[in-house]
C-alpha cells in the first residue's frame, strides 16, 4: 500500500459518534488531504456529491436492493454528526475527493444475506453435535463475548453501563489527536481478544470482515496507484477495521474479486430517523439517543460542552410542560447540579447521558421515571426524519409516492409522530376544483394502495359507525422501513398505481377460491383499479361455479355486499357484482342443510356463514331469493338428524324474523328440551339458539322452565356433557344478560331473583372450583 513516501492516514470512528466527527474535521484540517476515503458501498461513490448537496437534512440513508425477488436490502444511515457524513462535507468545503472503498453493493447485500443463513444447517444432527457449535451458537457467543468484555469495562470504570463508560472516555473533549490514537488501540486489543477466544471466535464473522477488509486494502491501494499520494490519502473505517488496513498484509486478487458472489442490485438515497438511528429499534451500529448526541455535536461545534447539562435538562421540562407537567427552573437548576456532582463522582469533568438522565429522574420526576419517561423519550431519541430535495437520485416509486404525497396534502403527515387523519368521501360540494371535491376520496384510494403493497405508512382503522360507508380512520406515521418497503415496490411498478395494479394481478394468478377471489375484488375497488376489479370478478364467477363451501360462498357474498352497499361513492360500477351475488347467496341457500350435518368443530363456520347469509338476505331482500331462504333455515330448525347447534341457531333467525306463532316455538322448545334427550342434542340445540335474538328468549319464562326441567332430568355422564354447551352458550352473554337470566332462574327456583344473582356472582369457593377444574379435565368424547 506504500507506493509513494509515506502512508496513509487511517482515522478509525464508531459510528454515529459526534466526537469522532469532530476530531476527524480537526484531522483532516491538519492533513489537508486531496483524497478521503470512507468505509462504504463502492458503486455509491458518485452520490456523494448528492448527499451534501443544498436541501439534504440528515439522517438519510443509502439503500442498496436487489432487482430480483426475493428483496434484500442492506442499509448505510448517516446522520449529520456521523464522522463519514462529515468527511463528505468537509471534502466538499475544500474541493476535495472523495470515495467510498467498500465491496460494491451487489456483492455486499450478496454475502450479507450469506451470512445471515449459511452456515451448516444441512449437516446431520450428530455432526452438528460433534462440531460443538453451529453458526447461530457461533454467533451469539461471538456476541454475547463482546456485551461480556463490554459490560466488564464498564464495571472496571465504575460506570452502570457501557454507553455511559464509551461517552465519558471517548465522547468529552480529549487531548487533540487522543481520539484517533486511542480508539485505534482500543479497537484493536478488542479485536483481538475475540479473536483468540476460541468460544467467542465466529468464522462466518470472521471471514465476511476479512473479505471486506481484503476489498478495502485493494481499493486504497488502487488509490495510491492512480497517482494520489499516500501522505495525501485519509481513510475513514470504522474502528474494527482500522488496525487491518495496513500495508503488509494482502489485497484482494483479481481472481478472488471475480469470485464474489453477486446479485445484481441498485441504490437509492432515503430519508431516515432518529428512531430508527436508536438502538431502541434494533439497528446494530446506531447508538441509544440520537438527538443527545447531535446537542452534544452542536455544543462541541461551539466549543462550549458546559451548556450541555443546562440545554438537556431544559429541553427535558419543555416536552414534560408540553404534557402539562409543569416544571420550575430551579428544578432545572438543582438538576444541572446534581448531573455535575454524579460526573465528578466517576472523576469526569462533564455528566453523560446517564447522569443526566438520573438527574432528570431525581429532580424533575421527583424521584419517580413514569413522570419523564416520555420528556426523556423525546429529549433522547426525537422525532426528527431527514429530507431529500427534488432532483436527488431516487427510484421512479419513491418520486411517484413524494408527488402523491404533496398533491394530496399527505406530506404534513411524512413524521415520526402517529396521526389520525378523518376521511369523508363524499363529494365536498363548499368548494369549486374538481380535485378539491372529491381530495379524501383520492387520499382514500391512495392510501389503500400503500396497504395493498404493504408499505407501513397509513393504517386503516375501523370506524365505529358500520353504516357509515363513506367514513375512513386512518392512522399515519412514518418509518424508514416504509421508505425501504416503497422501494422494494419499484419491481412490481414504477409508480404506486401500477405496482398496486400488479399485486391484483399476481394475487389473482395465485387464487384458487371463491373468499379470496372476492377479497381482491374488494382491494382492487378501494385501490380504485376497475380493469383489475373486472378481472378479479370474471375469476370469483368461474370458480363460484363449482364452489361447494357454505362458509366460503357466504363469505364471498359479504364481501359483493359491502361493495354493492357502497353503489357509486368511489365513482367505479358495481352493478355488474349484482348477478355474482345472486348466484353466491343462492348456492350458499341450497347447500344450508347437507352443510349442517357435520361435527361441531366446523359447526363454528357454518354458523358464522349464516348469520352473514341471513344479513344478506334482510339488506338485499329486493336483489336475492329471501323466500327460498327462509324456506332453508324452517327445513333446518325442524331436523334432528344435522347438527343441534345449527338446528337452534335456525330456530333463533326464524324467531327473529317472526316466522314463527307462538305455539311453534312452544312445541319446539318441549321437544327439544324433552327428558331423556341427549345433551349433544338438547344443551347444544340451546347453545345454537342463545346466539341471536337474546332479549325475546329473556322474556320467555315457559323457556326457561323447560331448560330447568331438562337438566334436572339428566344424571352422570349426560348433565357434565350438557355443561360443556351450556358454559359456551352463557360465555357470550353480557353481564346485564347473565344478571337477568340469574334473577329469572332465582324466581324458577323459589329463592328470589336478587338472592339467585347475588349467589351466582359471588366468587367461587375452593371446592367449586375444584369442580369447574374436574369440569376441563372431562373427556367430552369427539366435542
Amino acid at each position: 500500500m506504500n507506493r509513494g513516501h509515506g502512508q496513509v492516514h487511517v482515522f478509525g470512528i464508531r459510528h454515529l459518534s459526534p466526537a469522532g466527527a469532530y476530531e476527524l474535521r480537526a484531522f483532516l484540517d491538519e492533513t489537508e488531504p486531496e483524497l478521503v476515503l470512507v468505509e462504504g458501498p463502492s458503486d455509491a461513490t458518485e452520490w456523494i456529491g448528492q448527499m451534501t448537496s443544498r436541501g439534504v437534512n440528515p439522517p438519510i440513508a443509502i439503500l442498496a436492493y436487489t432487482e430480483q425477488l426475493p428483496v434484500e436490502t442492506l442499509v448505510f444511515p448517516l446522520a449529520a454528526y456521523s464522522p463519514e457524513y462529515q468527511a463528505f462535507v468537509w471534502a466538499a468545503e475544500r474541493g476535495a475527493k472523495a470515495a467510498f472503498i467498500d465491496l460494491p453493493s451487489d456483492a455486499a447485500v450478496t454475502l450479507h444475506g450469506l451470512r445471515r443463513t449459511s452456515g451448516d444447517g444441512d449437516a446431520e444432527p450428530e455432526l452438528q453435535e460433534e462440531a460443538g457449535l453451529d453458526r447461530d451458537s457461533a454467533r451469539r457467543a461471538y456476541y454475547g463475548k463482546q456485551r461480556l468484555i463490554y459490560d466488564r469495562l464498564a464495571e472496571l470504570s465504575g460506570e452502570a453501563d457501557y454507553e455511559a463508560y464509551w461517552e465519558r472516555q471517548f465522547e468529552h473533549p480529549l487531548q487533540p489527536g487522543a481520539y484517533r490514537r486511542s480508539l485505534l488501540e482500543y479497537s484493536g486489543q478488542i479485536r483481538a481478544m475475540l479473536e483468540q477466544d476460541e468460544w467467542a471466535f465466529d468464522p462466518q464473522e470472521a471471514a465476511y470482515n476479512a473479505i471486506r477488509e481484503a476489498y478495502m486494502r485493494r481499493s486504497i491501494a488502487e488509490a495510491i496507484a492512480a497517482g494520489h499520494p499516500a501522505e495525501r490519502i485519509v481513510v475513514v473505517t470504522g474502528a474494527h477495521h482500522a488496525s487491518a488496513l495496513d500495508k503488509s498484509l494482502p489485497m484482494m486478487t483479481d481472481e478472488e474479486l471475480q469470485g464474489l458472489p453477486r446479485r445484481p442490485t441498485k441504490l437509492t438515497l432515503m430519508p431516515y430517523s432518529y428512531y430508527k438511528l436508536s438502538s431502541h429499534s434494533g439497528y446494530g451500529a446506531g447508538n441509544p439517543a440520537p438527538a443527545y448526541f447531535e446537542l452534544l455535536w452542536h455544543c462541541l461545534r461551539q466549543g462550549d460542552m458546559a451548556k450541555l447539562p443546562s440545554l438537556y435538562l431544559s429541553s427535558v421540562a419543555a416536552r414534560m410542560r408540553e404534557e402539562g407537567n409543569s416544571r420550575s427552573t430551579a428544578s432545572v437548576i438543582e438538576g444541572v447540579r446534581l448531573a455535575e456532582a454524579l460526573a465528578s463522582l466517576h472523576g469526569g469533568s462533564l455528566p453523560t447521558n446517564k447522569d443526566l438522565r438520573d438527574a432528570a429522574i431525581v429532580c424533575l420526576g421527583f424521584g419517580e421515571l413514569a413522570p419523564v419517561a416520555e420528556a426523556l423519550a423525546r429529549t433522547d431519541i426525537g422525532t426528527a426524519i431527514g429530507s431529500l430535495p427534488e432532483g436527488i437520485s431516487q427510484t421512479s416509486i419513491q418520486d411517484d409516492m413524494n408527488r402523491n404525497l404533496k398533491r394530496l396534502k399527505l406530506d404534513k403527515y411524512k413524521t415520526a409522530v402517529a396521526a389520525d387523519l378523518e376521511l369523508d368521501l363524499r363529494e365536498n360540494r363548499r368548494v369549486q376544483s374538481a380535485e378539491a371535491a372529491f381530495l379524501d376520496l383520492h387520499r382514500s384510494t391512495f392510501l389503500h394502495r400503500l396497504g395493498l403493497l404493504q408499505i407501513a405508512f397509513a393504517r386503516n382503522k375501523k370506524v365505529r359507525q358500520n353504516a357509515a360507508t363513506w367514513a375512513e380512520h386512518w392512522v399515519l406515521q412514518w418509518t424508514p422501513e416504509a421508505e425501504i418497503q416503497t422501494v422494494e415496490s419499484v419491481l412490481k411498478g414504477e409508480t404506486i398505481e401500477l405496482a398496486a395494479a400488479f399485486v391484483i394481478k399476481e394475487r389473482l394468478e395465485q387464487c384458487a377460491e371463491i373468499r379470496e377471489a372476492s377479497r381482491i375484488i374488494r382491494a382492487a375497488y378501494e385501490c380504485g383499479l376497475p380493469d383489475a376489479m373486472e378481472q378479479a370478478r370474471q375469476e370469483l364467477q368461474r370458480l363460484a361455479v363449482e364452489a361447494g363451501s357454505v362458509p366460503q360462498l357466504a363469505a364471498a357474498a359479504v364481501e359483493l355486499s359491502v361493495l354493492i352497499r357502497y353503489g357509486d361513492l368511489r365513482k367505479v360500477d358495481t352493478s355488474a357484482l349484482l348477478p355474482l351475488l345472486q348466484l353466491l347467496f343462492l348456492r350458499g341457500a341450497l347447500l344450508l342443510v347437507d352443510a349442517a350435518g357435520c361435527s361441531d368443530e366446523a359447526a363454528a363456520g357454518i354458523a358464522q356463514a349464516m348469520g352473514e347469509l341471513h344479513g344478506i338476505a334482510q339488506e338485499h331482500y329486493d336483489h336475492v331469493d329471501d323466500a327460498l331462504w327462509l324456506r332453508q333455515l324452517q327445513a333446518l330448525a325442524s331436523r334432528d338428524d344435522r347438527n343441534a347447534k345449527l338446528s337452534g341457531l335456525a330456530f333463533a333467525l326464524l324467531l327473529e324474523r317472526n316466522q314463527l306463532g307462538s305455539e311453534q316455538v312452544s312445541r319446539e322448545v318441549s321437544r327439544r328440551l324433552s327428558p331423556g334427550i341427549p345433551a349433544d342434542l338438547g344443551a347444544g340445540w340451546f347453545e345454537g339458539m342463545s346466539m341471536r335474538n337474546r332479549y325475546a328468549l329473556l322474556s320467555r319464562t315457559g323457556l326457561w322452565e323447560q331448560l330447568d326441567d331438562y337438566i334436572r332430568s339428566l344424571e352422570g355422564a349426560e348433565f357434565h356433557r350438557s355443561l360443556v354447551f351450556l358454559r359456551r352458550a352463557f360465555g357470550s352473554f353480557e353481564a346485564r344478560e347473565k344478571q337477568l337470566v340469574a334473577e329469572m332462574l332465582g324466581e324458577l327456583w323459589g329463592i328470589g331473583g336478587d338472592q339467585a344473582g347475588e349467589m351466582l356472582q359471588r366468587p367461587l369457593s375452593e371446592e367449586e372450583r375444584r369442580m369447574l377444574d374436574e369440569l376441563n379435565d372431562y373427556d367430552f368424547g369427539d366435542l
